[in-house]
């Protein structure tokens, strides 16, 4: 009985299903505090010093760390071994990501095309949040073909790059260069140790650490010291039971991320007081730009660039999904809460554009996990009623 409780909870842990729903509930916890008597004491809380910084800023500077730590060993891995380690294999995801990311911001910088202050705002819609999008699509099972998991599986990796390389390039600010310079030497001390064969974490650690604080000072954000570590961490070599490093820490990370960083984040930064964004405000150029960015942008961008693949040759569709299938997933690709709301806080410093982007953010997500949960369901509940095509011809 007790080996049969354990592995009920370290499947527990491995979903990505329970996952998404531990982040959904922290959101949703922090908006229900934020519009309580209870918001004063919470506000109070994120704001007060440790360390000399506030605990909101090492929750989105430190803490979140570790989840682009794992979303760089994510890439790393998929790139050389897993899904993404052959040209076909990355084809499809990787232009179907590129619509996802040009679409919505070709939709938020056309409805804010007259507010210059708001420009910056526009890689907001472009995020897909994999631990939502996934947990959506576990909780419809085997409704879905297990080709179309791997498939937004490795769209949303894809998109995750994308959004650290938008992350690095367009909201980086007044670099400091010694800051740099230092930042620059511990990369290279990290990738030294992983050209000498060194598969020991604590080197890689310290390092990281190192790396960590010199890029907080530098003028390029903090978090991507994580994804830097990621890309040292060798691959090779069998340190422990058979699995290389890489291997072992994205093991080890996966169930802190999913239950700890990202609840954290999702609470400390979903809390919002409605009536901190005006009626006005939900329909202004902001919001609608982030909100229908996200749920109309996505699902045109990535379910355009699909069918342009197809049709053009360049790619071949998830075996076994239909183009029903397809649409559900590309509406599901516009959940884009975690990174989205990272972005936000990066393009806007005061108060009532945070306050719209977070609303706007979570508006834009929910219509998309609940609309395209319809869709795929519709189209299960019809491939049920009519028999399967046959495809081995």
């Amino acid at each position: 009985m007790p080996n049969r409780s354990r592995t009920t909870f370290q499947r527990f842990l491995e979903s990505e299903t329970s996952g998404g729903l531990v982040l959904m509930a922290s959101a949703a916890l922090a908006l229900a505090i934020a519009n309580s008597p209870l918001a004063e004491t919470y506000t109070q809380a994120l704001h007060s010093k440790v360390g000399g910084l506030d605990v909101l800023h090492w929750i989105n500077d430190g803490l979140m760390a570790i989840f682009f730590l794992l979303v760089g060993l994510e890439i790393k891995r998929e790139v050389l071994e897993g899904q993404l380690d052959t040209w076909p294999r990355r084809a499809l995801p990787l232009i179907a990501a590129l619509g996802g990311v040009l679409v919505p911001a070709l939709v938020f910088v056309a409805i804010n095309f007259g507010d210059r202050g708001t420009w910056r705002g526009w890689a907001i819609p472009t995020a897909t949040d994999i631990a939502f999008a996934l947990g959506v699509l576990a909780l419809l099972g085997s409704r879905v073909p297990n080709s179309l998991k791997v498939f937004l599986t490795s769209l949303a990796i894809i998109d995750d790059l994308g959004a650290i390389v938008i992350i690095a390039t367009f909201y980086a600010e007044h670099l400091a260069l010694i800051a740099l310079g230092a930042a620059a030497l511990a990369a290279i001390a990290l990738f030294a140790l992983n050209l000498a064969g060194v598969t020991r974490l604590a080197p890689y650690l310290l390092l990281g650490i190192a790396l960590w604080v010199a890029m907080l000072f530098s003028g390029i954000h903090a978090t991507l010291a994580g994804v830097v570590l990621a890309m040292a961490i060798p691959l090779n070599g069998e340190p422990n039971h058979g699995h290389s490093l890489l291997h072992s820490m994205e093991r080890a990370l996966s169930p802190w991320v999913a239950f700890i960083v990202l609840p954290i984040f999702g609470f400390a930064n979903a809390g919002v007081t409605l009536s901190a964004a005006e009626d006005a405000s939900l329909l202004s150029p902001l919001s609608l730009g982030i909100s229908l960015g996200l749920f109309l942008g996505k699902q045109i961008g990535i379910f355009a660039a699909v069918a342009i693949a197809e049709k053009t040759g360049l790619a071949a569709l998830p075996r076994g999904a239909s183009w029903r299938e397809i649409y559900g997933v590309a509406i599901l690709c516009g959940i884009g809460f975690t990174m989205s709301l990272f972005i936000g806080l990066l393009a806007f410093s005061d108060a009532e554009r945070i306050a719209v982007t977070k609303l706007a953010v979570l508006a834009g997500s929910l219509l998309s996990a609940l609309t395209g949960s319809i869709v795929l369901l519709l189209g299960s509940s019809q491939a049920r009623e009519s028999p399967e095509p046959d495809t081995d011809a």
